[in-house]
Formats: structure tokens, C-alpha cells, sequence
């Protein structure tokens, strides 16, 4: 009885994994620079009913929306504005589209849209992002970095067995 080869599937679902897991990682990652707080009073229930003497609470919750876009959180911008490596005028653009970017990315590894040009896109994005992360020395930030950019590689090294996918790169 001859024995049947598994590898090229093992493959193939092994680089699924790891695209479901980039691309989730990614889509997220963009959708959160759209997240903002709102802030505002709720009155306050006594015993079910709401109190008389008018006394509120501050309530705040997450939301997302367009007015609440960041690509580069407030935080880092600050940290980067002292940086002579990274001026306004590259700075402000790569702020504009990361967030955009980030989703679009994580679409297209999701559902198997040009595999290898996207995995290798994302691939200069997060290079970009640790550039900036050694510039302010933030290690563990670019450790992480590192971990993905290895999850990338290992996605393009076995792209050729990529069956899972919507359009595929030309070879």
C-alpha cells in the first residue's frame, strides 16, 4: 500500500495559520488607531429609580470613529519630536497612513490577496516601526517587532504551497 504525502498540506495549513494570525493581528492594530473615550454624567439609580437630588457619575466608553484617529499614539509623538532622525515632514505622513495601511494589509493577508506582496509590504511597515521604536530605545517594543517580522519571513518562505487564497501573486 503506498503511503501518502502529507507535506505540501501541512504546509499549506501551517501558512494559513500563520496569515489568520497576521492578518488578524494587523486588522485590529488598525482599526484601534480609529478608538477614542467618551466621556459624560449618567444619573445616579437608588434602589432602581433615578435619584431626585440630580447627582450624576462620570461615565466614560471606548468608541471608534474618524475623529479619534492617531496612527502614532500622543505618547510616542512626543518622544519623536526630540528626534533628529525622524523630522515632521516623515513623520506626519507615516502618521496618516498606518492606521489605513494596517487594515488594508490585514484584509488582503486575511483573505489571500496577493500573499507575497502584501506579507512583504508589512514586512517594510514593521521595519519602519522599528526604526523609530530603536530610535527611542523602546527594546521590548522592537522585540516584538522582531517576532513578527520572523512570522512574516516564515509566511514567505513557504508561500509557494499557499492554496487558501483569493488572488494569487505572479511567480
Amino acid at each position: 500500500m503506498k503511503e501518502k504525502n502529507y507535506t505540501n498540506i501541512n504546509q499549506s495549513i501551517a501558512l494559513f495559520l500563520i496569515r489568520f494570525w497576521l492578518g488578524v493581528r494587523v486588522l485590529i492594530s488598525g482599526i484601534e488607531k480609529f478608538s477614542g473615550t467618551v466621556s459624560g454624567d449618567q444619573p445616579i439609580t437608588i434602589d432602581g429609580d433615578e435619584n431626585s437630588y440630580g447627582l450624576t457619575e462620570a461615565t466614560s466608553s471606548k468608541t471608534y470613529g474618524l475623529e479619534f484617529y492617531s496612527g502614532i499614539p500622543d505618547s510616542l509623538k512626543t518622544k519623536f519630536a526630540g528626534e533628529p532622525l525622524l523630522p515632521e515632514w516623515m513623520l506626519s505622513p507615516f502618521n496618516l497612513i498606518l492606521g489605513p495601511l494596517l487594515i488594508i494589509l490585514g484584509i488582503t493577508i486575511l483573505l489571500g490577496v496577493f500573499t507575497r506582496i502584501s506579507l512583504f509590504v508589512l514586512g517594510l511597515v514593521f521595519t519602519a516601526l522599528t526604526v523609530g521604536l530603536v530610535l527611542i530605545k523602546q527594546d521590548a517594543g522592537v522585540a516584538w517587532l522582531g517576532i513578527h517580522i520572523i512570522l512574516i519571513a516564515t509566511a514567505l518562505f513557504y508561500s509557494d504551497k499557499d492554496r487558501l487564497v483569493l488572488l494569487k501573486s505572479r511567480k
